[in-house]
């Protein structure tokens, strides 16, 4: 990609500016356009993989998402093709927006596009067009969503068609029904759950923030907008220390081929007003996010995002992934709705939380611990408390970071027997240096995990209850492959591979864990000491003079499988 040189005196952390995210979508923009049909209205994107929605959905896929991105780079030139692409696809290409459909993804992509774009677009089109696009995008205020960030695209949807004239009680109808439908998915503190359970991942950014808060500040509703931008806030705060020192955001969650759209919530804060970061930090996460795609190669020798993370990358594919699928990227481009002059373009970067100091940081909705160390600006991320077992590896994981990868031989995991399943994940609470859960491994066997961290520095401790005397427990640490340092030391009831046995129940066992990219690091056993009383208490001192105690206790003494906790004494 032919990007401008780095500009290091604006932009010290990143180098990039303004116009190295215009060249970008540009760059973007013309890579697609070979892969149109004829008329437009269909992207064919090459590649083997194909979604479950099939080839059509696939290429009305392609055009809705870089549609998008045309829309926040604010082409005319460019969204003249877009413009013949949809009056082709209302006259009978496209598939029609039906139940649980991809086509209603797509046509929230094409709604917001439209609306950004009002003045381009949509006031030049003729009026047959118009009132064809309009009766298209009208099935999706009654098509059912799926019932998690799918019920924002009827709300998506009904603000355009809202704001044409179209449909307006039927519109206001969806807009209604979907923003209380994500009330029962609010936690607190900034944060949603993706559906029912404990599902929190970047769509909590890049769908469930987003969608919202767009339309309040794109219908000036200034009530939405206080709401929704007070939560934006809020998240972001902690969101922020989310991102490693070389740009990567959190190797966790679905839909990761999404890339830097991990940026979009960054520019929403400060295109709305409702941000805690200041101007050069919101430039500076976002561009290292861009950056880090874009130096390792995220985009092909044609141009073209690749389905992965770095390159192509089927293990972190889902069903509903199609060739075209990436380019929800381009939501990272929301930053381009800010001119020219706005401080979040002029402004010299700032650090970020990984660039500023080593940080264990409790994020209290998600049972979260986020660990971050400036040497070597590596963010870890402690779970204890999202879940979603239908895309294991990249939930049920007790931790994740900015440099590893989640592998298929269960890293991070506490193996009991020879399950390292990790289901019906309860979050026992989180706080200065500490996070617990627990969690079941199968009929009557719970595990109650608790880390401990400063520095770079973790204690891991695991109780198992429920299994028969003799069942072997391993534990594994971190995945680092070729990357930083990885280490897993036993302390408490575990040989030198890592391996213990259960004598009786409550069954023990603690090690200590690093990931680090310092060269040659102190040796664990001198950063940190444990000791363990009466079976079930943890009191851990620090090289640093600092220390923490916690206690495991029954809470409900169920004989199968009876039900500890932790508490911080």
């Amino acid at each position: 990609m032919d990007l401008p040189p780095d500009d290091r005196t604006r932009s010290p952390y990143t180098g990039y500016t303004r116009a190295h995210w215009e060249a970008a979508a540009d760059a973007l923009l013309a890579a697609v356009e070979p892969y149109a049909t004829e008329d437009h209205a269909l992207y064919d994107l090459p590649g083997d993989h194909t979604s479950s929605s099939g080839r059509l959905s696939d290429g009305l896929e392609g055009y809705a998402r870089t549609f998008l991105l045309a829309a926040l780079r604010q082409d005319g030139t460019v969204l003249e093709r877009y413009a013949d692409g949809l009056a082709a696809g209302v006259a009978g290409v496209w598939p029609r927006v039906l139940d649980h459909s991809q086509p209603l993804v797509e046509a929230a992509s094409i709604a917001l596009g439209l609306r950004l774009t009002r003045e381009l677009l949509w006031d030049r089109l003729g009026d047959p067009v118009r009132r064809r696009t309009a009766a298209w995008l009208t099935d999706a205020l009654t098509a059912r969503p799926w019932p998690n960030n799918w019920e924002l695209f009827p709300v998506t949807v009904g603000g355009f068609l809202q704001d044409v004239g179209h449909e307006t009680e039927a519109s206001r109808t969806a807009i209604d029904r979907g923003l209380e439908r994500i009330e029962e998915w609010y936690v607190g503190d900034g944060w949603y759950t993706d559906g029912d359970g404990r599902k929190f991942d970047h769509y909590n950014g890049w769908a469930m923030h987003l969608y919202p808060v767009l339309h309040a500040w794109l219908a000036d509703d200034s009530r939405l907008l206080e709401l929704y931008g007070d939560r934006l806030a809020r998240y972001l705060d902690g969101y922020a220390r989310l991102f490693g020192a070389d740009g990567a955001p959190m190797h966790q969650g679905r839909s990761l081929t999404y890339r830097f759209a991990t940026a979009a919530p960054l520019w929403l804060g400060a295109l709305t007003g409702h941000t805690p970061l200041a101007p050069g930090e919101t430039r500076r996460l976002a561009s290292g996010a861009l950056r880090y795609f874009l130096d390792r190669a995220a985009v092909d020798e044609n141009g073209l995002l690749t389905l992965g993370w770095h390159g192509p990358d089927e293990a972190l594919l889902q069903a509903y992934s199609g060739p075209a699928s990436p380019y929800w990227a381009g939501k990272g481009f929301l930053g381009l709705l800010l001119p020219p002059g706005d401080e979040a373009w002029t402004a010299t970067e700032e650090p970020g939380p990984a660039d500023r100091a080593d940080a264990v940081t409790p994020v209290g909705p998600p049972n979260w611990l986020v660990q971050s160390t400036r040497s070597d600006g590596v963010v870890r991320l402690h779970n204890h408390g999202s879940e979603d077992v239908r895309y294991d590896p990249h939930y049920t994981r007790l931790a994740y970071s900015t440099v590893t990868v989640p592998s298929a031989s269960y890293d991070n995991s506490v193996i009991v027997g020879d399950d390292a399943s990790r289901t019906e994940i309860v979050p026992l609470g989180v706080g200065e240096g500490w996070a617990a859960s627990r969690h079941t491994v199968r009929d009557g066997i719970r595990v109650t995990s608790l880390v401990v961290a400063e520095g770079a520095v973790e204690v891991r401790a695991h109780l198992v209850t429920g299994a028969t005397a003799g069942t072997p427990v391993r534990v594994t640490g971190w995945a680092a492959g070729d990357g930083p340092r990885a280490e897993l030391v036993p302390v408490v009831g575990l040989d030198d591979t890592l391996t213990g046995t259960v004598t009786g129940t409550p069954a023990l066992f603690v090690a200590l864990a690093r990931l680090s990219g310092e060269v040659d690091p102190q040796p664990l056993p001198r950063l940190v000491s444990v000791d363990v009383r009466d079976g079930c208490e943890l009191h851990v001192r620090w090289a640093s003079g600092s220390a923490a105690c916690f206690r495991f206790t029954v809470t409900d003494g169920g004989t199968t499988a009876p039900s500890w906790t932790v508490t911080a004494i």
